[in-house]
């Protein structure tokens, strides 16, 4: 009877630390699985943050040829580069801002920050202050 208990006590620690392994891969696995779902969420967020839809760039070419037009009809200065932002609106096309977009243009910079700027000197000149005088006496 003895001789018997002994190999199943042998069998039974190896089952054991086999258990305790197979806990760790499993936990490994897990871990892995669990980051990479959290690369691809950050990933997604990324590549929504820098895309656009097809009906959104729509809205978005109509919506800045408003703004030029409200803009020319209250400036000169803007009147004077309506030719500049004709190129502008035009580039403002799915076909063109995808195939930008696929080689790394970044539309929010190259044309929201810019129409920022545009819109912000177009209501400092209209009610009568300039963008250069606002911001030094911000720093003051």
């Amino acid at each position: 009877m003895g001789f018997n208990k002994n190999p199943t006590s042998k069998g039974k620690e190896k089952i054991e630390e086999q258990q305790v392994i197979y806990d760790e891969i499993i936990n490994s696995l897990l871990q892995d699985k669990m980051d990479l779902e959290a690369i691809a969420r950050e990933y997604k967020s990324l590549y929504e943050s820098v895309t656009i839809s097809d009906k959104d760039i729509e809205y978005l070419q109509s919506t800045v040829q408003q703004v030029v037009e409200l803009l020319s009809s209250t400036s000169p200065k803007v009147s004077a580069q309506q030719e500049s932002f004709n190129v502008l609106i035009n580039l403002i096309n799915k076909d063109t801002l995808k195939t930008m977009q696929l080689l790394g243009f970044n539309y929010k910079e190259a044309i929201g920050i810019p129409l920022t700027e545009v819109c912000a000197n177009a209501i400092h000149t209209k009610i009568g202050g300039n963008n250069k005088t606002s911001n030094q006496r911000k720093k003051k």
